[in-house]
């Protein structure tokens, strides 16, 4: 079994990461405010404020709806784009910035005015021909053109977008979306999508959400998709490539779109053929699936090594196992609808997909949770395992490896054992339901935990999330 570059989490399981307005959760009002500069200046910050990616999103505006249109070549690997963001202004602002790396910008307005703009690395400095106010909506028309190139982590790995042998991979987490199109990159900022990509006919381009419409005219596929919930940036895809299409509604209603690399198709029928009943299966543990839509991208992508849970529709670099797509497709709950606050939290997104992985072996004759948790355990006290806490991995760079995903389960069985299994899937439930489309924290687990189950819980988290080296198990 080929292992992913992100982590094995198990000996036996091969863990890859994997125009209408939305609406805005209460509480990402609140965060969003925070991301503007205290100061009287009236110029956005440069950055969400996040500690391990300080120059991700921006603050003093939110973008409620990304309209993109996109027209890439696979053969020279350029691409034409056009970004409409409308956004809202969250303090006054004479300036403000957009995560935007590589491309060319062509053109620029604000309201229809052209817009004074620079480039500061990956920030577009935009200056609009008049100041906006606080609570001010405005539409931003940036057109661009180039050759996309990945951004590369602090890890090592790319992500954004990513060449392929008949298209492009194109898969954002963490920082990728702004290689393709100008972005409040974070995810404390979620807006609904447009997303329409022209390319060949020979080829398609697979997105997010629904597919609104396709016509052929010249040579030439216009694909337009919709995603009408909430979507942090990176989660945002328009892969392109030689694909097989399978559509099918399942019984509980979701439309499915399967997209699969023919060179991956025999493989990856048998895997794709349980998604309805792992997203039935996952419904019951976690409450109804939280989007209208669902399906696979299997690409052929052999230099990722990684899939992505990008929202209504994972993307993997090859024909994912039965593990893989139960860990991206419980991402859809947690982590796509759930999002993080902070990349530091990052163990709420792969601790709780890795637990759904324990969960749904445990209940379909493999291994149990515990066995599993007991295998981890065994690991000595040098392994990687302990290298650091999940709750605070200290950098980016850290932020994809083992103490996230294992121990970050870990946890979570700990919390199992500590308030028992009727408890402990309600909190689950009630996690999902009560943050459905916004915004979590670590905090806010903790606290919901604990008024779930009527129990301290601090000095548990404190030593699965936050202690150095091996915690003691009870």
């Amino acid at each position: 079994m080929r292992q992913s570059r992100r982590q094995a989490v198990r000996p036996a399981t091969v863990l890859r990461r994997e125009v209408l307005t939305a609406t805005v959760p209460v509480a990402l009002a609140a965060l969003l405010a925070a991301a503007g500069p205290a100061s009287a200046s009236t110029g956005g910050a440069s950055g969400a404020g996040d500690p391990y990616f300080p120059l991700a999103g921006n603050g003093g505006y939110h973008v409620h709806h990304y309209d993109l249109t996109l027209r890439y070549d696979p053969t020279s690997g350029h691409l034409d784009g056009t970004a409409v963001l409308t956004a809202r202004a969250t303090q006054d602002l004479s300036r403000f910035d957009l995560d935007f790396k590589g491309l060319k910008v062509t053109g620029l307005t604000v309201d229809h005015a052209p817009a004074q703009h620079r480039r500061d690395g990956q920030e577009l400095v935009v200056t609009p021909a008049r100041p906006l106010y606080r609570g001010e909506e405005f539409r931003v028309t940036v057109t661009y053109s180039g050759t996309p190139k990945p951004v590369t982590d602090p890890d090592g790995s790319l992500d954004g977008w990513i060449p392929t042998d008949d298209g492009a991979f194109v898969a954002g987490e963490p920082q990728g979306a702004m290689t393709w199109f100008p972005a409040n990159n974070h995810p404390k900022d979620k807006s609904s999508y447009d997303i329409t990509v022209t390319v060949p006919e020979n080829r398609t381009a697979v997105a997010n959400g629904v597919l609104i419409g396709r016509r052929t005219a010249h040579g030439h596929t216009t694909f337009h998709w919709r995603q009408r919930e909430p979507m942090a940036a990176y989660l945002a895809t328009a892969t392109v490539g030689k694909f097989e299409v399978e559509q099918y509604t399942t019984r509980d209603g979701i439309r499915v779109y399967n997209a699969v690399d023919p060179r991956e198709a025999s493989e990856a029928a048998p895997v794709l053929k349980k998604l309805p009943s792992v997203l039935e299966w996952e419904s019951k543990l976690f409450g109804p699936y939280p989007f209208r839509n669902a399906g696979s991208i299997v690409d052929r992508a052999p230099d990722v090594g990684y899939a992505l849970e990008t929202q209504s529709r994972p993307l993997y670099d090859s024909a994912p196992d039965l593990s893989t797509l139960v860990h991206e497709n419980a991402h859809q709950w947690f982590g796509d609808s759930v999002s993080l606050t902070s990349w530091k939290d990052i163990w709420l997104n792969e601790g709780f997909a890795t637990y759904a992985e324990w969960l749904y072996s445990e209940q379909h004759g493999g291994d149990s949770a515990q066995e599993t948790f007991d295998k981890l355990y065994a690991r000595p006290a040098s392994d990687d395992l302990w290298e650091f806490p999940p709750g605070d991995p200290g950098s980016g760079e850290n932020i994809f490896a083992t103490p996230v995903y294992a121990r970050g389960a870990m946890a979570l069985h700990e919390l199992r054992k500590a308030v028992g299994d009727r408890t402990f899937f309600r909190i689950l439930r009630a996690w999902a339901t009560e943050h459905r489309g916004g915004h979590g924290t670590t905090a806010k687990f903790v606290n919901l935990a604990e008024r779930e189950s009527g129990k301290d819980l601090n000095s548990l988290f404190q030593s699965w999330l936050y202690q150095d080296g091996k915690p003691n198990t009870a």
